[in-house]
């Protein structure tokens, strides 16, 4: 009797469930505009009643309450609060009517009448509007009080589960934990010793002591970076047609992984990347920050309108600046208003303003052991240069100046002189080429008043133009006996000891008009407007004109409702496989609703409180009980709660691309840890290496071949092969949320692969290598490096007799077992690696529990 009436409680419960928005709906609730009614008319109504004002139609704006109440020309009115049957907006969608029915008959949304009943008691109950729950500022909940739960993530779980009638799932065993946590916070599966001791560690804070040492991990910064990094859309090549190669482009990568690693602030991590080279005194590392604004496409080709690409860069970059930190699809008002959020075009060109006037720009950034030669061997080619020049600096200088003001004649006059416009375009293309892409453009000095330019600019602007300088100066130069300068001038150059550079922003020197373009074409220029941040959010405060510092700083002020709120929700996603709100890229009226709203807010507050630390936060997230919950599926949640928005159990994901491999190469002992530098290139077929379009892809020799995937060269015509199986995002514009795919190419992938074989092979000698007496421990080793447990009796009995039976099989096939050991394991037992590459197809091996 006790099992029926649970049984019967269950199903009066998880019909409960269906309200996951906000919680479950009791029968005397009253309906609320932002839980209930504005999911149903942001799907069905505001595409031609919302605030786009070029598409609303018949003149109703029904996504503010203004206009919903005010009288249509019929004389009616949309919404009359408190009485559905004098309401038209009733009387359409409840009409019989195709010709007054609403939505059309030719639309694709219908409603439903669960949707019409939520409709009929909210007007009914008085029609009251809210403000967009994003939009205003979190506050700090006080976290329920639950009996024997401390840890205020739990207790804002368990509330919500027990109004629903749901117990949390138990805590997962230690095995689990220690891989899931290790695989979480660095992105490599943990050691065996690791494994073993925290499972036999009895204290009571060794799960704290386990959590603290992964978060001071050097991997750590590997791990979160790649997560940031698809926020930033970030590449190794231009993209385009001819794809040229970024040669530092991997400063930034490797500034991203040491800002995780030693905690940067969050709000300073913000503020460096938009604006780090507008920080007082700005050093070096600030301004290597203003890289994430590098990782656009850009396109360096002949014949390419340069300003073109230089609009779609800024376009670009504010795209993803709305996408990254405020979680909204600014994107969708580049060509009208937005269809469905408070978000004008003109607000759109207000936030491009702000990225308009800054310029690309190659700083000098050593890594270390490189600025003392440098800078030693710098000031004698300096005094060595003045000296060369010396008898020709008047000449060279008139001449010098009337080019600089013929460029900029050009630039203002195009198309008086088509060999003055192939100059000024060549200054575009032959700059980044000649002298290191995205270097500050040579326009961009020339326009830097001579006063202001830094010597390094003064020597670059004037090598190029004795190295290319147009016919009508060839004469004159040619008489200062020009080309015998120069190859003296590339003699002491010699001397110089290479330094390396890192891709930058700085404000350009002269500064550009902002315009709306109509329908979004840059040659279609509408009304002016200046630097501004949309009226919906909070106002933005500065001294003397917006700028970029500005911008950022306002992102991270106490009062901004989105920043903190987006950061917290996609770290709460990398941790438990979704956010608590789904839409982690779109926090608009489109976008979902959390799940615990109060739990959201709580966490983006105490980011704040907890200085914007990262790994402060993770480590509150972590440590939670919800976090260690098992992930087994529930069958009573399957139908209830399939997405697992209430966080009844931990979630099964698939690894990431590049875990999958480094997890691989760890395991067998192959991955070279190296932390930082240049990308490289891990073999893979040499019929995909020809898919792109500019470069061969040449394998990287020795241990760059073991790499992690972090460091693996990101070629966008034609990125990695084997990370595009397993779902690497398209990196031309920023990724919130990588999608998780099981195709059978996979499986293919992960059997035939050389980077799996060679694994496999690897893997399989040092079984043998550490574990020398029976079978069954080398089984129990090999089993333990792959998955971080002990095989169960079961597996271990299937395991062996797959053991024993590809020793039969490679014993009456040498050919075969010499192809499998390859050329430098001819003493080992074959039959290993095959069990070995068994391992790494495990389906426990390419997932995190």
């Amino acid at each position: 009797m006790i099992r029926l009436m649970k049984f019967v409680t269950l199903l009066v419960v998880l019909p409960g469930i269906v309200g996951l928005d906000a919680g479950p709906i009791e029968a005397d609730d009253k309906r609320q505009f932002n839980r209930d009614v504005l999911p149903i008319l942001a799907d069905h109504c505001f595409a031609c009643h919302g605030f786009d004002s070029g598409k609303r139609e018949a003149g109703l704006r029904l996504d503010q309450q203004s206009g919903s109440i005010a009288e249509l020309a019929s004389g009616s009115q949309a919404i009359v609060p408190g009485n559905p049957e004098a309401s038209e907006l009733w009387r359409r969608v409840t009409s019989q009517d195709p010709e007054i029915r609403m939505p059309p008959s030719t639309s694709e949304h219908h409603l439903t009448a669960a949707e019409l009943e939520t409709l009929r008691e909210w007007i009914e109950q008085g029609a009251e509007y809210e403000r967009h729950w994003a939009y205003i500022a979190p506050q700090q909940a006080q976290p329920p009080e639950i009996a024997g739960v401390e840890q205020p993530i739990d207790r804002f779980i368990r509330a919500r589960l027990a109004t629903v009638g749901v117990n949390p799932a138990p805590r997962a065993d230690r095995e689990t934990l220690i891989r899931r946590v290790t695989l979480d916070l660095t992105g490599l599966p943990p050691a065996p010793l690791e494994v073993d001791a925290f499972v036999h560690d009895p204290r009571p804070d060794a799960w704290e002591r386990v959590v603290d040492r992964l978060l001071e991990s050097p991997h750590f910064g590997e791990k979160w970076a790649r997560w940031w990094l698809d926020l930033a859309h970030y590449g190794d090549s231009d993209g385009y047609l001819q794809d040229f190669l970024r040669p530092v482009a991997w400063r930034y990568r490797q500034w991203v992984v040491d800002a995780f690693n030693r905690d940067l602030p969050f709000d300073q991590f913000t503020v460096q990347q938009l604006a780090g080279d507008l920080l007082p005194n700005a050093t070096v590392s600030e301004r290597m920050g203003t890289g994430f604004l590098r990782n656009t496409l850009s396109n360096r080709e002949g014949g390419a309108d340069l300003e073109e690409y230089r609009v779609n860069q800024v376009l670009d970059r504010t795209i993803t600046f709305g996408t990254t930190w405020l979680a909204l699809t600014a994107g969708c008002a580049q060509c009208h208003d937005h269809k469905f959020d408070t978000f004008s075009q003109r607000e759109f060109y207000q936030l491009y303003a702000f990225f308009n006037n800054a310029d690309e720009v190659n700083l000098n950034a050593p890594l270390p052991g490189e600025r003392e030669p440098y800078e030693a061997a710098k000031e004698k080619y300096d005094h060595q240069r003045e000296e060369l020049l010396a008898p020709f600096a008047h000449p060279l200088n008139e001449l010098q100046s009337a080019w600089e003001q013929k460029i900029l004649y050009t630039e203002a006059h195009p198309g008086e002189d088509f060999a003055w416009d192939r100059t000024l375009e060549l200054l575009g293309l032959q700059w980044g080429q000649n002298l290191g892409e995205g270097q500050l453009e040579g326009l961009g000095i020339i326009k830097t008043p001579r006063g202001q330019r830094t010597l390094d600019q003064q020597q670059q602007l004037q090598d190029y133009f004795l190295r290319t300088a147009p016919v009508e100066f060839e004469a004159k130069l040619r008489d200062l006996k020009v080309s015998e300068l120069t190859t003296k001038l590339d003699e002491i150059a010699k001397a110089l000891p290479p330094v390396t550079r890192a891709p930058a922003m700085m404000t350009s020197p002269a500064k550009r008009p902002n315009y709306i373009f109509v329908r979004g074409e840059y040659l279609r220029r509408g009304n002016d407007v200046a630097p501004e941040t949309p009226a919906t959010l909070p106002p933005l405060i500065h001294d003397g004109e917006p700028n970029r510092l500005a911008l950022a700083r306002w992102l991270v002020s106490p009062d901004h409702p989105l920043t903190a709120r987006v950061a917290v929700n996609r770290l709460w996603q990398e941790l438990f496989g979704r956010g608590l709100v789904g839409t982690s890229e779109n926090f608009g009226v489109r976008g979902e609703r959390p799940s615990h709203p109060e739990l959201l807010d709580w966490l983006a507050v105490e980011f704040r409180q907890q200085g914007w630390s990262v790994k402060s936060i993770l480590r509150v997230l972590v440590l939670s009980e919800t976090y260690q919950q098992s992930s087994a599926a529930r069958p009573e949640l399957l139908t209830s709660d399939p997405q697992n928005r209430l966080v009844a159990r931990q979630v099964r994901l698939r690894l990431s691309a590049e875990a999958i491999r480094d997890s691989a190469l760890a395991v067998s002992g192959l991955l070279n840890p190296t932390i930082g530098g240049p990308s490289v290139k891990p073999p893979q077929p040499e019929s995909v290496s020809k898919e792109g379009y500019a470069n061969t892809w040449i394998p990287s020799d020795g241990p760059d071949r073991y790499r992690r995937g972090l460091y693996t060269f990101i070629q966008r015509t034609s990125p990695f092969a084997q990370f595009v199986t397993f779902d690497l995002p398209d990196l031309s514009r920023s990724c919130t949320r990588r999608e998780r795919s099981n195709t059978p190419l996979q499986a293919l992938n992960l059997l035939n692969d050389p980077v799996f074989i060679e694994a496999a092979r690897a893997l399989g000698a040092q079984i043998q290598r550490h574990v020398a007496d029976t079978d069954a421990r080398r089984l129990e080793y090999a089993f333990m490096l792959a998955v971080s447990r002990l095989p169960t009796h079961d597996e271990a009995e299937r395991l062996m007799a797959y053991l024993n039976e590809e020793r039969a099989i490679l014993a009456a096939d040498p050919e075969s077992a010499r192809e499998l050991l390859g050329d430098d394991l001819a003493d080992t037992d074959a039959a290993w690696i095959a069990l070995s590459s068994v391992l790494l197809n495990l389906d426990e091996f390419i997932n995190r529990e």
